[in-house]
């Protein structure tokens, strides 16, 4: 038995709704009340401890593209940065997630390798060719609560309303992750002037908000419980707005990156900086953070998408989008906090219980969470060496950061 001590911490607890200095005590990642078997005592002074954080988008590249990630090296990520459910979308090569007596395998090996809750989202079309449903019902049996067809498109919207039809009879969410094809055609980057200046394909903001309205349509005629992923334009936290006020059943996140980072970071074909959906204006940046500060966008996520060096080696369009993300979740919190944005509390809640309860699990994340030791203080750089996820992708790489999780407290 393990008992730790940590003195005069702050406790950020979304559950009771509670921020106070406490001492506690830790046994599997679980309070205790006071006992004399304490094993290590720890100072907390300065410190933060919260619940673990529930990350509503991540891959991490396991099965199929070991090259870039596995279960084992994005588990260890996660945990190590305060991340214990992580929800995964169902475009692994090859994919599996159309079957759902794969899924529960899946979800196996990422507790035995990674030590994490790996929350599976399933396929919404066979396949992911947009073509037929997936068979839901086998899906829903594996473990799936929720269905996407990620980034992939549809053959026809006749196909959309009729996964969704099928979906809400199963009482399962779909997932979104809005970008119309017509409009983004070939795109890369964020339509404006640095874009222009360079040469690069563009994606309108367009693109996502079109896909969301047309969506919404749908939600409000099918009933179905939809989540939007990934928000990176202005106006489709107008849209979300309207509908919730409508009184439809949809929720939304937004990746914490793009509540930081703009397209001035693909200045001079940065491929670090390739991410889709792309980095967008200032003025969508500044909307998206009221977004969350209002409440309309429920969770942050990380989407965290790790790489290896090869695959942002060729010409700007050519890589492959994505950012390692798990390592700069918290940094990036505790900047929000920083800059007025949000409370401490407040932020804890978009990570930990806000997308808890999107996914319908708050009650067994409640039974599954453990605790992380935070210093908000503490500076360091991020490095190839101190980035632990197999993917050193950030357009931060060798920058200096303030806060990081120090220990994570799990069964």
């Amino acid at each position: 038995m393990t008992i730790v001590k940590i003195e005069n911490v702050r406790v950020l607890d979304p559950i009771q709704n509670t921020d106070s200095i406490q001492t506690v005590y830790l046994e599997n990642g679980k309070f205790v009340t006071e006992t004399s078997q304490v094993s290590e005592t720890i100072d907390g002074q300065g410190k933060w401890l919260m619940p673990t954080m529930v990350d509503l988008c991540a891959r991490l590249r396991e099965p199929g593209q070991q090259q870039h990630g596995t279960l084992k090296s994005e588990g260890k990520a996660a945990r190590e940065n305060g991340i214990l459910h992580v929800f995964t979308p169902p475009d692994s090569k090859p994919i599996v997630q159309d079957n759902g007596a794969l899924i529960h395998g899946l979800v196996e090996k990422a507790m035995l390798d990674g030590g994490i809750y790996l929350e599976v989202i399933g396929a919404q079309t066979q396949g992911l060719k947009g073509n037929q449903p997936a068979n839901m019902a086998g899906l829903k049996k594996g473990g799936c609560t929720a269905v996407s067809n990620a980034n992939a498109p549809f053959a026809n919207d006749d196909v959309v309303l009729r996964t969704l039809e099928y979906a809400a009879g199963l009482n399962l969410t779909v997932v979104f992750y809005a970008e119309e094809p017509q409009i983004a055609k070939d795109g890369c980057v964020h339509e404006g002037f640095i874009a222009s200046r360079q040469g690069l394909p563009m994606i309108p903001a367009l693109a996502e908000t079109v896909a969301i309205a047309k969506y919404l349509l749908m939600v409000e005629v099918t009933k179905v419980s939809a989540h939007f992923g990934l928000l990176s334009c202005g106006a489709s936290v107008e849209l979300i707005r309207i509908a919730k006020e409508k009184g439809l059943p949809v929720t939304c996140d937004v990746a914490m990156h793009q509540l930081h980072l703009t397209d001035a970071l693909i200045d001079g074909f940065n491929s670090l900086a390739h991410v889709r959906p792309p980095l967008r204006a200032e003025q969508d940046k500044e909307l998206l953070r009221q977004g969350v500060k209002s409440g309309v966008i429920d969770a942050i996520c990380t989407h965290h998408e790790p790489l290896s060096s090869s695959a942002k080696m060729a010409p700007f369009a050519e890589t492959q989008p994505g950012f390692t993300a798990f390592d700069t979740y918290v940094p990036f919190g505790l900047q929000l906090i920083r800059e007025g944005l949000l409370s401490p509390l407040e932020w804890v809640e978009k990570v930990t219980l806000a997308p808890a309860r999107v996914a319908q699990m708050a009650e067994r994340w409640v039974n599954e969470a453990g605790w992380v030791l935070v210093d908000p203080e503490l500076e360091w750089t991020l490095s190839k060496e101190s980035i632990v996820s197999q993917g050193k992708n950030t357009p931060l790489i060798n920058q200096k950061v303030l806060g990081k999780v120090v220990r994570t407290y799990i069964a």
